[in-house]
């Protein structure tokens, strides 16, 4: 699949946000802790989405999809495997360990797999869940984990790993006693995730904090839940906007904090009123930051930073974009150097990017979700044709992108399959 890009169009008009892609794997994990029917509102129809349906199928529970809607009932969970072939497509699937673990008492499962940027171990959640009271054996990439005996636990996890932090709390939820869990990642997804449980009858004290208490429950009930909007997509749309000079209102928002999103990015000079439903973004005259630094929440989002870094290419000054987490994030910087985009390579995790640079239309692959939007922006503001190969790595992460940037007036063609 690829998408076929005139640049040089300002986007003008409204687009609506989607759910959160990253609030889908542990909102849907928990779905799994109940007999009753849960609804899921705002879900984004993803390719990612497709393959964590397909993995609760083969485990034997019931799900219908209607549009952005999910209807999850696990009354019977008759396998507590997870298919090798569907988990190691998708990193978000480790979260359905801790949901099984929490409902069965045992998983087995395989090391999962996702994108390229970076090694991304699961030592976090194999420690934590041994302190719970789990027995862990591997053969290989495969796993087989067993909890006989839920320990009253005070966990300190090793790293704030927002798929550590969900999967104990899901492991957690259910049974006596109480767990402590501290070093807790703050992520908006894992405040959904934590309200989710909480109206489905879960004891959860601290959400949205780093340290969280769980009293545990004799069992959860069903519930009608939304996801929350996507900050991601919010952040892009925003980048996008501005660096092709348009006008655009971003909307169905609620409550969501969006402060470590927004603050780096008015930083840069764009100008934006939020109110309680939606985001307008004006024509900004761009101004480069001295440095721009990923963070665990509150601080600027890791998955951003590729399209941060086209922002800087079109800002005014030098910006040093440093990227601690994954020693790969950069590396697809070389295909806006060929768009003509000044940027050095530091390190894998730092580049130094000097605006503002006219960015020519390429050829050019995807290498991963993230990488691949932001070559889309970089393309929206290049003089000229783009072809963004390997555009279902985009769609992983980014519903309707073609539908949303048309209807903001953008000139881009889907084709393929």
């Amino acid at each position: 699949m690829k998408y076929k890009i005139i640049g040089g169009h300002k986007l003008e008009g409204k687009v609506n946000v989607s759910g959160s892609k990253n609030s889908v794997f542990p909102c849907v994990a928990a779905a799994l802790l109940t007999s009753d029917e849960v609804i899921l509102e705002n879900v984004s129809n993803l390719k990612d989405t497709e393959v964590l349906i397909a993995i609760l199928r083969k485990l034997g529970i019931s799900v219908e999809k209607n549009k952005s809607t999910l209807v999850i009932k696990a009354s019977d969970i008759n396998k507590f495997s997870l298919p090798e072939n569907l988990m190691t497509k998708l990193r978000g699937s480790i979260v359905l360990v801790g949901a099984l673990l929490g409902r069965l008492n045992r998983v087995n499962f395989y090391h999962p797999g996702g994108d390229i940027i970076g090694k991304r171990s699961i030592e976090t959640h194999l420690e934590a869940f041994k302190e719970l009271g789990g027995s862990v054996k591997k053969d290989n990439s495969k796993y087989s984990l067993t909890l006989d005996q839920k320990k009253n636990s005070d966990i300190f996890l090793s790293e704030a790993s927002v798929t550590a932090t969900e999967n104990l709390v899901l492991a957690s939820v259910l049974g006596d006693g109480q767990i402590i869990l501290r070093n807790c990642a703050k992520e908006p997804h894992i405040i959904d995730l934590c309200r989710m449980l909480t109206q489905m009858g879960a004891k959860i004290e601290g959400t949205g904090g780093d340290t969280l208490k769980i009293t545990g429950v004799g069992r959860l009930n069903g519930t009608k839940y939304r996801i929350s909007a996507d900050y991601l997509e919010i952040g892009t749309y925003i980048i996008a906007s501005a660096i092709t000079g348009g006008q655009i209102r971003i909307e169905g928002l609620r409550d969501e904090d969006l402060d470590p999103v927004l603050v780096p990015l008015r930083n840069f000079g764009i100008r934006m009123e939020r109110d309680a439903a939606s985001i307008i973004v004006y024509p900004s005259k761009l101004r480069s930051i001295s440095k721009l630094t990923t963070n665990i929440w509150p601080g600027f989002p890791t998955d951003l930073m590729s399209v941060a870094i086209v922002l800087a290419t079109q800002s005014q000054g030098i910006t040093l974009c440093h990227d601690w987490m994954y020693e790969g994030r950069m590396f697809f910087t070389d295909k806006l150097i060929s768009m003509g985009a000044k940027i050095t390579l530091a390190d894998p995790h730092r580049v130094l990017v000097s605006g503002p640079g006219r960015l020519r239309g390429r050829n050019l692959e995807s290498p991963d979700i993230r990488a691949g939007m932001a070559l889309v922006v970089a393309a929206l503001g290049a003089k000229g044709k783009s072809i963004i190969n390997q555009a279902e790595l985009i769609e992983r992460g980014y519903e309707d992108v073609t539908l949303k940037l048309k209807s903001l007036g953008a000139d881009i063609v889907r084709e393929g399959v």
